[in-house]
């Protein structure tokens, strides 16, 4: 508490004033939390003070507070690039900050507990603080323009990406909040970064990059293992699945869930709070994305039969603990997609899913499972909503890999296995059957004709985007995760 206190006089967050009359003040209270590595040991003992934001008023107290965060595909884009280039990766983390943040609006705020001064004075906030709306959003701004004067780019895909390129190389740095990742080919200029970083900020340097997010992150000379098994036993562990009981596929086969099947549930918030974590783990565990978008789809209102197919999940879990993303070394950065959907796959309102998912090289980097939006009359019509889909995708990462350094001259090949559907991309014709998804038709047609993508034909087979559209018997499951390069990584 005295360090936390320490760094918020040394950063002039306040000023003590005597309360102006018309103005509301905020109120704050101690956050206490104790901070582990990956083994489970114990790193430090934290202490933080925050505002109790929820008590600001919009208009009075704050206006604007979105702030940009790196999307996890980007993530792991970066890191595909950074394995395949051979490069060195570091990680920094900025203590406390949201400290650092610039306020434009005037806010009050009662002392912190504890903190011995005359009663009638009140903290006048000069500077953004941990539980203020407007805190993320002032952290960002004041961030991108520190960066800026080192000659450093925001990336127009992704605002959290910075990018300097010059004789000397390239350097990429990607922030989500407060943890950033820092790579790229030119090592005295990542060593000049960190330095003027430093001067800047209070930073923390954690050398190469092993553990950002819950993500573990091993280095070998084949590549990159990513995995989250610290995140999937203490999920094991919350849900006190203590037998050894496991599972060889995710879902059960042909198993449909519905809203009104089984009992409902005394107490929902463990299945939100399981589902909620559940859902995290997908970032590196593409096999239980289907199994994890059927269960989300009943969380105002879970059942006795959406809880087990919970349990099922994380008894395969339980199997596969160590499994996770594997970006190879020898990985030709070139992308490819496929694309898949599961026509009126819902018992309960016949809608179907998409689910698509897009390789560099060997490295699978996104990947989606999804219900759409609108009941498709044919197999052709949801095949062809799913093929929209990813075409979105597939644009923005084209324009992310450029960022990236990554060439996108030539066009990206996109995997479909329905035949009709590529027939209507290529050919121009609108009648009653395709009227309805006209727009679709002219967007992919469009981009087709410029280049962007290809469209090829695949047997049922080799579609890898049949694991997020569907449930699969255990073999068809094995061969779709050997395929996608998910591997077992046991420490």
């Amino acid at each position: 508490m005295k360090e936390e206190l320490d760094a918020l006089t040394k950063n002039h967050t306040w000023d003590l004033v005597t309360l102006p009359p018309g103005q509301s003040v905020v109120g704050c209270k101690w956050i206490y939390k104790i901070k582990t590595r990956s083994d489970g040991s114990v790193e430090s003992y934290k202490a933080r003070l925050v505002a109790k934001g929820f008590t600001q008023e919009y208009g009075i107290d704050y206006e604007e507070t979105f702030a940009p965060v790196a999307r996890i595909s980007s993530v792991r884009a970066l890191l595909a690039v950074a394995a395949a280039r051979k490069w060195d990766l570091f990680q920094m983390d900025v203590k406390n900050a949201f400290l650092n943040g610039d306020l434009s609006e005037e806010v009050y705020m009662q002392p912190p507990p504890g903190l011995s001064i005359e009663s009638n004075k009140v903290c006048h906030l000069r500077r953004a603080l941990y539980g203020l709306k407007q805190a993320p959003r002032a952290w960002f701004a004041k961030f991108s323009s520190t960066i800026f004067r080192l000659g450093y780019t925001a990336s127009p895909y992704n605002s959290a990406l910075f990018l300097r390129r010059t004789d000397k190389g390239t350097i990429l740095l990607l922030l989500y909040v407060d943890d950033m990742i820092i790579t790229g080919d030119d090592l005295s200029g990542i060593q000049e970064l960190k330095d003027f970083l430093s001067q800047q900020f209070e930073m923390k340097d954690l050398g190469h990059l092993s553990y950002f997010l819950g993500l573990e992150i091993t280095h070998s000379t084949d590549g990159l293992y990513i995995t989250q098994a610290k995140y999937a036993s203490n999920l094991l562990s919350q849900a006190g699945l203590t037998d050894s009981k496991t599972v060889d596929t995710p879902v059960e086969l042909n198993a449909h869930l519905t809203p009104l099947g089984g009992k409902p549930l005394s107490n929902p918030s463990l299945y939100r709070r399981l589902v909620g974590s559940l859902v995290y783990l997908t970032v590196t565990r593409p096999d239980i994305s289907y199994a994890v978008h059927q269960v989300s789809q009943y969380l105002s209102a879970p059942r006795s039969t959406h809880y087990a197919a919970v349990l099922r999940i994380l008894r395969y879990l339980k199997g596969t603990l160590f499994h996770g993303l594997f970006y190879s070394a020898q990985s030709p950065l070139v992308l490819r997609a496929f694309s898949d959907a599961d026509w009126a796959g819902d018992p309960t309102d016949r809608r179907s899913t998409t689910g698509y998912c897009f390789l560099l090289g060997s490295s699978l980097i996104s990947w989606r499972s999804k219900k759409q939006t609108f009941v498709a009359r044919s197999s052709t019509e949801a095949e062809y909503r799913a093929l929209a889909d990813t075409t979105s995708e597939l644009l923005w990462l084209r324009w992310l890999l450029k960022d990236l350094g990554v060439s996108t001259s030539s066009a990206t090949p996109l995997y479909c296995d329905n035949q009709s559907a590529i027939h209507i991309a290529h050919n121009d014709v609108f009648h009653e059957r395709t009227k309805h998804i006209e727009i679709d038709c002219h967007f992919i047609r469009y981009h087709l004709l410029h280049g962007a993508l290809k469209l090829f034909s695949v047997s049922s087979k080799d579609q890898l985007a049949d694991i997020f559209t569907k449930s699969l018997p255990n073999r068809r499951t094995r061969d779709l995760v050997d395929n996608l390069k998910l591997v077992s990584h046991p420490p």
